[in-house]
This record gives C-alpha cells, sequence and structure tokens, in this order.
C-alpha cells in the first residue's frame, strides 16, 4: 500500500485515468491525506462514472473469490450472476453511505423558539459488521432539546442521516458517536441523546451461535449529559415507545 511519502506523481489526468477505478480513487485519498477507513465516507474523491467502474471491479475479485471457494459458477445457475449482484448490492446498497455525498437536509430556524424535548424513533437501520461483514439490525432513538438558535429538520431527514450514517462497515459504538457528529452539525441542539439497539448476525450466524444476544449503546451530549433528569425523562420516555 503506497503511502505519501512513496506516492507516485501521475503528470496528468490522461496517465492517473490508466489506473483503475479503486486505485485512482485511492491515489486522490492518500494525495489529500484523507483517511479511509470502512466507515469513513469518501464521496469527495470519486468523479462521474468510477462507481460503475468500481463495480466491475469488485465483480472481477468477487469472482475471484467464488472460484476460490471451488463453486462452479458456469454450470451453477444459482451463481452464474452472484458475483455481479453482491457488487451490486455493496457499492448501491448496504455499503453505500461510503460512496455517496449526505442527502440534501433542508434546515429551518426555530422560529417558534421550541425549547421542550423531542424523541424521534423508533428508526430502522441496517449496517454491516466491519470485522466478517455480516449483517446488523436494529432500531435508533434520537432525542433532542432545541435551543432559539437551533436549527429544525423534518422527521423524513432524520431516517435519511441515519441511514447515510449507518449503510457503511463499521461497528456500533462508532456509528453512534458518527450519526450524533452528523445531527449535532445541522442542528446545533443544547442537548442531543442517541440509543441504538442492534442484532449482530456474527452472533447468530457464526462464532456463538447465540440467537438472544444483542447490542444497546447510546450517546448523551450538551444537556442530556449535565442534567439526570432530562436523561432519565429521554430514557422514561424512550421505554414507553419501544413497549418494554
Amino acid at each position: 500500500m503506497p503511502t505519501s511519502d512513496t506516492l507516485p506523481i501521475f503528470r496528468n489526468e490522461e496517465e492517473l485515468s490508466r489506473l483503475p477505478a479503486s486505485e485512482r480513487i485511492r491515489y486522490r485519498l492518500i494525495g489529500a491525506d484523507c483517511r479511509y477507513h470502512a466507515n469513513d465516507n469518501i464521496a469527495e474523491h470519486i468523479r462521474p462514472g468510477e462507481l460503475d467502474e468500481l463495480k466491475r471491479e469488485v465483480e472481477a475479485k468477487m469472482q475471484d473469490v467464488l472460484q476460490a471457494l471451488v463453486i462452479d459458477t458456469d454450470s451453477d445457475h444459482n451463481t452464474n450472476e452472484t458475483a455481479k449482484r453482491v457488487a451490486k448490492m455493496f457499492i448501491d446498497e448496504v455499503f453505500r453511505g461510503r460512496y455517496v455525498p449526505p442527502p440534501s437536509v433542508t434546515e429551518f430556524p426555530n422560529f417558534s423558539r421550541l425549547n421542550e424535548l423531542m424523541i424521534v424513533g423508533p428508526i430502522t437501520v441496517r449496517s454491516a459488521c466491519s470485522h466478517h461483514l455480516c449483517p446488523i439490525l436494529g432500531k435508533v432513538w434520537i432525542g433532542l432539546l432545541p435551543n432559539e438558535h437551533s436549527n429544525l429538520i423534518g422527521l423524513s431527514k432524520y431516517v435519511r442521516l441515519a441511514d447515510w450514517v449507518m449503510t457503511r462497515p463499521q461497528i456500533q459504538e462508532e456509528a453512534v458517536v458518527m450519526l450524533a457528529d452528523a445531527l449535532q452539525e445541522r442542528v446545533k441542539p443544547d442537548g442531543l441523546a442517541i440509543v441504538m439497539e442492534a442484532d449482530h448476525f456474527c452472533m447468530h450466524w457464526r462464532g456463538v451461535k447465540d440467537d438472544d444476544s444483542s447490542m444497546t449503546n447510546s450517546v448523551m451530549r450538551g444537556a442530556f449529559l449535565k442534567d439526570p433528569n432530562l436523561r432519565r425523562e429521554f430514557l422514561a420516555l424512550l421505554s414507553k415507545k419501544s413497549g418494554n
């Protein structure tokens, strides 16, 4: 893997265009000293048309994986198109949050000076464990304490932002923090609380194969961190909404 110290120098875009799309994108990321971990969004460094190229690359590599698993994709009609389907699923669906810009979110001034607790959820979220690429399926609850300077966004925008953050390979603890950062930047509330409860299929499908385990974690910021009464109110209302 090249580093910024060993990065080759291409004189023009024509030379760069001869590389596979994944190498061109990686070249730009390294040149910009930009991290590209599994849960990072890299959309800023992807040019028009390169996602289609990337899908073709992933398809070819996935075909190699199937061959290494000794699966005869030529005569097995069930796996004829599997590599292509998996490539499309990874880029366009389950890891989509890595490759596309954040959703457009219209923000409205808080003309009514709302300053009472708001709860959004449960929002159904789908992610993937970055350790085994197994599904993570769960729900998210968001608590907000706006102030007169906060921006307000529509309910559907919470869902879109959550989907954008969650559709990446990651661990649940980091996903919740990233969602909190995205909301804090846009809404600027006095307090922000997020609770996520999810099933991890790396527990159900492999390893200990425990079907009853789930994981719940939270992020508390601002007023929710400082005011225990507000925190208790949020958690009590959340419990009623989730039916627990």
